[in-house]
């Protein structure tokens, strides 16, 4: 098969799961609100950071969207160790790469990655231990905030005890429509370059680089090294990293270190990693990288083990996620996937800039 037919394949496969995955995202963005985040990663101590590492899992974020929200949650008054815990498990899965892991990887690689994200995450918050420094200031950006700020909000909303029955319905309404606007169009557009340029490298291993070759790295301890030489410098969302992954997978790298690649590439990036010794330290981040790459080593051999212990058969396992939709669902899916990926980028790409001509010349 050609390039653009290993493209166009990935593509059409990945369609109804990654819309299955924005959908429960723009659900949980709806209904978890970040007054909740705040709230209970300020808290000292464990439980916060076990907490952090729980909310942050599932959340819809990549790694550069993360960095914002940590800091806010960080300025609010959450615990270093809570931040770093949230800043590790938010990038690293999310409910739109665990259902894309689900039908590219089979259920196996789905389960097995949220856990080892968590697990990263802890041990992280955990090895930066116990926050002795005073709360880091609240800026006059975030006083106004929600999440910033405990004063009653001028309008009325779900936190307001006399408008709480008024309110209700236009107050879900309103929060559906703009979480799905938030899925659907804001977070389309941020990651659909990202999504393109994975599937993209996906089908060029899949076209082009010999079995043979990658096979070679396909196990043991070189095998992690090397695909933790190629997730640091990678800057890649979870979501975009899994057909990569499905990629070097299928092509003879072992599943340890296929996991390797996807915990450390989200995980990684020179942003996260300024962002985290300005805001937490030295400490915060040699916690961070020892973390993300020790314990991404050891689910890697885990996950080596197991599939050999249970003989896995990962193509095996993902034929029934493909059985689960036709081809006029998934096609239907792609189709639909496509455009609002054009528009998305158009208005990204295109759109901008004319609206800024006018003004010019005005």
């Amino acid at each position: 098969m050609s390039l653009i037919e290993h493209f166009i394949g990935l593509f059409i496969e990945s369609a109804p799961w990654l819309l299955m995955g924005f959908t429960v995202a723009g659900l949980m963005k709806a209904f978890v609100p970040s007054e909740l985040l705040a709230k209970h990663l300020g808290e000292p101590g464990l439980m916060a950071t076990v907490k952090a590492s729980l909310l942050g899992a599932p959340l819809p974020l990549c790694s550069c969207g993360v960095i914002p929200a940590a800091l806010g949650l960080r300025r609010s008054g959450a615990s270093k160790a809570a931040t770093t815990s949230f800043l590790i498990s938010t990038p690293e899965t999310g409910v739109d790469s665990v259902t894309v892991s689900y039908a590219m990887l089979g259920p196996f690689m789905a389960v097995i990655r949220p856990i080892a994200a968590i697990s990263t995450a802890i041990t992280a918050g955990l090895l930066v231990g116990a926050d002795k420094d005073e709360p880091a200031p609240i800026t006059s950006e975030l006083v106004q905030s929600c999440c910033a700020s405990k004063a009653p909000e001028p309008e009325p909303s779900c936190c307001s005890q006399t408008n709480v029955e008024a309110s209700a319905p236009e107050t879900l309404a309103t929060r559906l429509k703009d979480s799905m606007k938030f899925t659907f169009v804001d977070l389309i557009k941020d990651i659909s370059l990202w999504l393109l340029i994975g599937l993209g490298i996906a089908a060029v291993v899949k076209t082009y680089v010999p079995t043979e070759f990658l096979a070679q790295w396909g196990d043991g301890f070189m095998a992690f090294v090397v695909m933790a030489l190629i997730g640091v410098p990678m800057y890649i969302c979870a979501l975009a990293s899994t057909p990569i992954a499905a990629g070097l997978l299928f092509s003879g790298v072992s599943p340890g270190a296929t996991l390797v690649f996807m915990l450390i590439g989200p995980a990684t990036n020179i942003a996260t990693m300024g962002l985290v010794k300005r805001e937490l330290g030295n400490r915060a981040l040699t916690a961070y990288l020892g973390s993300v790459v020790g314990v991404g080593f050891a689910f890697g051999y885990l996950t080596n083990y197991l599939a050999a212990e249970w003989s896995i058969d990962f193509l095996a396992q993902t034929q029934p996620a493909h059985a689960m939709l036709n081809t006029s669902i998934a096609t239907a899916s792609a189709i639909a996937l496509a455009g609002l990926m054009i528009y998305a980028l158009g208005s990204k790409y295109l759109m901008t800039p004319k609206l800024k001509t006018p003004a010019t010349h005005s």
